[in-house]
C-alpha cells in the first residue's frame, strides 16, 4: 500500500532516486519512492563508476560492495590503431579507489535497492506521477491511478523528460541536441581486446570505445553518420575493422544488446522551486564523453540526500539552496568538459591526423596527464 503522506516523496527509481532515498532512510528520515517502470532496468547502459563516486557513494555502504561486482581499471588509453597516444593512468591518483569501475548499470541500481531494502525502504511499481500542488509546508502529488501523495519534499529524480521538474517549472533555456549520432552495442568477441581497461581509438575513419564488462562482453560506441535501432554481428563488426586494433583480428560473436541515441547538452536554469529539487538527468543531460553522466547524478544524490535530512532535522533550509547552487556548478563543469571531449573525439575527417598527433605531443608532458585523470576521475574539484 502506498502511504498517503511521506516526509519526501522522490519520483524515479533509477540509480539517482534509489540512492537519494538510500542517503535518505540512512538518517532515520521517511522516504517515499515511486517509479513508473513495472521492473528495475535489465539493460547496461551507463557503465562506468569513477573514483569521486566511490567515494561519495561510501556514506550510504554500497561502495565496497559495488567495487567486488565490476573490473577495477586502473588505466585507458586513448590510441589510434595499435598506437598509443595518450596513456591515462588512475593509480596513482590521491584517493582509496585509484581505478575506474566498469559495472552495469542494472548491477548498480540492484545493489542501491538492496541497501534501500536493508534501510527499511522500499519502491513502489508502477505508479506515474501527472500531477504537482504546492502548499505552505510541502507539495502535494497525484498519481495517474488516482492517489494523492504529500510529502514536505519532493525530489524529482525521473530522468530527461522529467515530468515533476515541468510541473515545477524548472526548465531548461534551450535544447541543446548536437547534430551527432552515436550507435552502441554490447559484444562478445573472439581476440583480443583488452580485458580491465578501456580503450578510446581515434581512427581517421572515427572514432570507436571498447569498454569491457564483467560478463565478458564488450561495450562499443562510435559516432556514426546514420545509426541503426538495432546494430547487428556485421555492423559491429565494420566498425571494429574500421576503427580498432590493426595488428591483430578481434572477431564479433555476439551482439548482446545495443542502441543509438544522440546528445543533448542542458542544464536546468534552477534546481530548486519551492519543495521541489532536481537531482541527475531531470537537472543534466550531455555527452557520454568521459563517462561523467550517472556520476554526476550519483553525486547530486549524495548531496541531496543529506541537504534534505539536514531540512528536516533542524528547520534550516541552507543546505538546500547550496546543493542547487552547487551541483549545479557542478553540473556546468562537466558539461563542458564532455563537450570538449565530444568536439575533441569528433572533429572532422581531414583533422583527425594533426589532432592525433597534438594529442601524442601533449601526452609526454606528466602534467597533462595527471590533470587529464584527475579531471576524468572526478577528484580536480573535490
Amino acid at each position: 500500500m502506498i502511504p498517503e503522506q511521506t516526509e519526501v516523496l522522490v519520483v524515479g527509481a533509477g540509480p539517482v532516486g534509489l540512492a537519494v532515498a538510500a542517503s535518505l532512510a540512512g538518517q532515520g528520515r521517511q522516504v517515499t519512492v515511486v517509479d513508473r517502470q513495472a521492473a528495475g532496468a535489465n539493460t547496461s547502459r551507463a557503465a562506468v563508476i569513477h573514483p569521486r563516486t566511490l567515494e561519495m557513494l561510501e556514506r550510504i555502504g554500497v561502495s565496497d560492495r559495488l567495487a567486488s561486482l565490476g573490473i577495477q581499471s586502473k588505466q585507458f588509453h586513448i590510441a589510434d590503431g595499435d598506437r598509443t597516444l595518450v596513456p591515462v593512468r588512475f593509480d596513482k591518483l590521491p584517493t582509496a579507489y585509484p581505478y575506474v569501475l566498469m559495472v552495469p548499470q542494472s548491477t548498480t541500481e540492484q545493489v542501491l535497492l538492496e541497501r534501500l531494502k536493508e534501510l527499511g525502504g522500499e519502491v513502489h511499481r508502477p505508479y506515474v506521477a501527472s500531477g504537482l500542488r504546492q502548499t505552505a509546508d510541502g507539495a502535494e502529488v497525484t498519481l495517474e491511478s488516482g492517489e494523492l501523495i504529500k510529502a514536505q519534499y519532493v525530489v524529482a529524480a525521473d530522468g530527461m523528460h522529467s515530468k515533476i521538474r515541468d510541473l515545477a517549472g524548472l526548465g531548461f533555456s534551450d535544447d541543446g541536441t548536437l547534430p551527432l549520432n552515436f550507435t552502441l552495442a554490447d559484444v562478445k568477441v573472439d581476440g583480443v581486446l583488452p580485458k580491465d581497461e578501456v580503450m578510446l581509438y581515434f581512427s581517421k575513419a572515427g572514432i570507436l570505445v571498447a569498454a569491457p564488462l564483467p560478463d565478458g562482453s564488450i561495450r562499443l560506441v562510435a559516432e556514426v553518420d546514420e545509426a541503426p535501432e538495432h546494430p547487428d554481428v556485421a555492423y559491429a563488426q565494420r566498425l571494429l575493422n574500421a576503427r580498432g586494433p590493426r595488428s591483430r583480428t578481434v572477431r564479433v560473436t555476439e551482439v548482446i544488446w545495443g542502441s543509438r541515441f544522440r546528445i543533448h547538452e542542458r542544464v536546468a536554469d534552477r534546481y530548486r522551486a519551492g519543495r521541489v529539487l532536481l537531482a541527475g538527468d531531470a537537472a543534466h543531460t550531455h555527452s557520454p564523453a568521459g563517462g561523467q553522466g550517472m556520476n554526476l547524478g550519483l553525486r547530486d544524490a549524495i548531496t541531496l540526500g543529506e541537504a534534505l535530512a539536514t531540512a528536516l532535522t533542524t528547520g534550516n533550509e541552507t543546505p538546500l539552496d547550496n546543493y542547487a547552487t552547487t551541483n549545479r556548478e557542478e553540473a556546468l563543469r562537466v558539461v563542458a568538459l564532455a563537450h570538449r571531449l565530444t568536439r575533441l573525439a569528433t572533429v572532422p575527417a581531414p583533422f583527425r591526423s594533426a589532432r592525433n598527433a597534438a594529442l601524442h605531443l601533449l601526452a609526454q608532458v606528466p602534467a597533462f596527464r595527471r590533470t587529464f585523470a584527475a579531471q576524468l576521475a572526478g577528484i580536480g574539484h573535490r
